[in-house]
C-alpha cells in the first residue's frame, strides 16, 4: 500500500468513504476534459480554472498518472508540474496513435459515468428519501446528423443556467447537491450478417 492509498486530498489518512471521494468522479472528469481542452496544465492552473483547490487537483491528477491515463508533459525544471493526456496505451505500454488519447480519456470518462451510476444504484436507499429517486430515461429517434447536432445544443442550452454553480458555491441554492447529467447522441449501426447469424 502506497502513501496515496492512506492519504486523502487533504492530507489526513482516512479510510472511510470522504466527501472529496465521493466526488471524485466529477473532479477527475473535470480535469480530463480541461486537458482535453487546453493541452497541458499544473494543478494550480486547473485549480484556477476550476474552482477546486491546488491540493484536490494534485491529488487527483496523481491518482490518473497512477493508472496511465495522464503523464507528466515536458518542461524545463521548476516546481511546477505540467500534466497531459497519456500519449501511451495504458495497457500495453506503448505509444499511442494519433487520436489515441481523446479516445482513450472518452473511454475514462465513460467508465467514471457507469461506476457512479452502478454506485448509485447500489446505495440509493441510504440517500435522503428526496433524493432517492433518479430521472434516467432513454429514446431512439430518427434523425439527421444536422437534426442530432441541434439536439445536442438544446440539451446544452437548457443546462446553461446551471453551469457557473460548479465554479461559485455561493450561486447553489439550499438543498442543491452535484447530479450526474449525462447525454449520449450516437447513430444505431446495422448489424452486419454474422452479427444477425448468431442472434
Amino acid at each position: 500500500m502506497t502513501e496515496d492509498d492512506l492519504t486523502t486530498p487533504h492530507g489526513r489518512a482516512d479510510r472511510s468513504r470522504s466527501g472529496a471521494e465521493l466526488r471524485e468522479h466529477e473532479v477527475r472528469t473535470a480535469l480530463l476534459d480541461l486537458l482535453a481542452e487546453v493541452g497541458t496544465l499544473t494543478a494550480t492552473e486547473a485549480a484556477a480554472r476550476l474552482g477546486y483547490s491546488s491540493g484536490l487537483c494534485s491529488f487527483h491528477l496523481r491518482q490518473l498518472a497512477r493508472h496511465g491515463h495522464i503523464e507528466e508533459a515536458p518542461h524545463s525544471g521548476g516546481r511546477a508540474r505540467p500534466w497531459r493526456l497519456s500519449r501511451r496505451d495504458p495497457a500495453a505500454g506503448e505509444p499511442a496513435a494519433a487520436g489515441a488519447a481523446e479516445e482513450q480519456f472518452g473511454d475514462l470518462a465513460r467508465g467514471l459515468e457507469d461506476e457512479s451510476w452502478q454506485r448509485w444504484l447500489g446505495q440509493r436507499d441510504e440517500a435522503p428519501p428526496e433524493w432517492r429517486r433518479d430521472e434516467a430515461f432513454s429514446a431512439v429517434a430518427y434523425l439527421t446528423p444536422e437534426e442530432m447536432g441541434q439536439v445536442a445544443e438544446v440539451v446544452r442550452r437548457a443546462l446553461a443556467p446551471y453551469q457557473d454553480r460548479e465554479q461559485r458555491p455561493l450561486a447553489r441554492p439550499d438543498g442543491a447537491r452535484p447530479v450526474a447529467l449525462i447525454t449520449r447522441l450516437f447513430p444505431l449501426l446495422p448489424h452486419t450478417a454474422d452479427e444477425v447469424e448468431r442472434d
